[in-house]
């Protein structure tokens, strides 16, 4: 099953249409806050149908009560960097607030010079999760969407902080549909595409990664409970702008691709007067 959010109300993808359903949720977030799962929306009533391209899609968790990510998760990120293979995940907590809908315009702030985007396969789960086994894992999750889980990478430069890199206003993209993982023709090998301008930057799976979906989560989850409706981003692969030398710029276009998930398009905007040298954040914080 593939489930939007609407300004309209929450929807199953059918046929190439939208059907709006007939229940009271707001969001999919919302769904699994009282839920802890999808599947009551297989059996919702259809009110209407709509054509897909007539529909507005808006963020389709909500805001979630957490956002997790995880660096260096990519083998051919790793090699494109000359790095080693971390033992350990890299571990980061960015704000809620940085999630945006799909197809909507980022704008980049002062404090940013060298804006970036990464795709990533966004896990959603579904069922709380606390030290959690590997095989406890896709049994919790609620499904998987697109993310652009955008960077400053001369903040993160600067202050060595993830969190703050990327967690400004509309940093984290999210959406444009939600995949369970029942409609996954391989869960172990998700595919993730990003282009930029049309561009081809990024093609790898799931199955490139370091931390696999399993793994990461089980991990994550002897640290802290993950709760219904809580995010957590798996990595990027090689090809983002840190590794072509290419920053965002004003007007620029990025759509992620996931495998069973409609393409995220996010458009990036720098306002006129704001100079891309002119940020607080110039000196590494103690």
């Amino acid at each position: 099953m593939r489930v939007v959010t609407t300004d309209a109300g929450l929807g199953r993808i059918e046929d190439g249409a939208i059907a709006l359903l007939d229940t009271a949720f707001p969001h999919v977030g919302a769904v699994l806050e009282q839920q802890g799962s999808l599947r009551c929306l297989e059996s919702s009533a259809v009110r209407r149908r709509i054509p897909l391209d007539e529909a507005t899609l808006v963020a389709p968790l909500g805001r979630p009560r957490a956002v997790w990510g995880i660096g260096l998760n990519y083998v051919s990120k790793a090699a494109r960097a000359g790095r080693g293979l971390p033992e350990q995940p890299i571990l980061y907590l960015a704000a809620s607030s940085g999630v945006l809908a799909p197809g909507a315009q980022v704008v980049i702030p002062r404090a940013a010079t060298e804006p970036d985007y990464e795709g990533e396969i966004a896990i959603v789960v579904g069922r709380p999760l606390y030290q959690a086994s590997e095989s406890q894992i896709w049994p919790a999750i609620a499904g998987i969407t697109a993310a652009n889980d955008m960077t400053a990478r001369d903040v993160m430069r600067t202050t060595a902080v993830p969190a703050l890199a990327k967690s400004f206003p509309g940093f984290t993209p999210l959406g444009a549909s939600v995949c369970t993982p029942d409609d996954l023709a391989d869960r172990d090998a998700i595919r993730v595409r990003t282009q930029v301008n049309g561009e081809l930057v990024q093609d790898d799976t799931s199955a490139g990664m370091i931390f696999a979906v399993t793994d990461l989560l089980s991990r994550l989850s002897w640290f802290t409970a993950l709760e219904p409706g809580d995010v957590v981003l798996t990595g990027t692969p090689a090809g983002t702008g840190q590794d072509r030398g290419c920053f965002l710029a004003d007007g620029d276009e990025i759509r992620v691709e996931v495998d069973g998930v409609l393409p995220l398009v996010t458009r990036v905007v720098r306002p006129a007067g704001a100079s891309p040298h002119d940020h607080r954040l110039t000196e590494p914080v103690s």
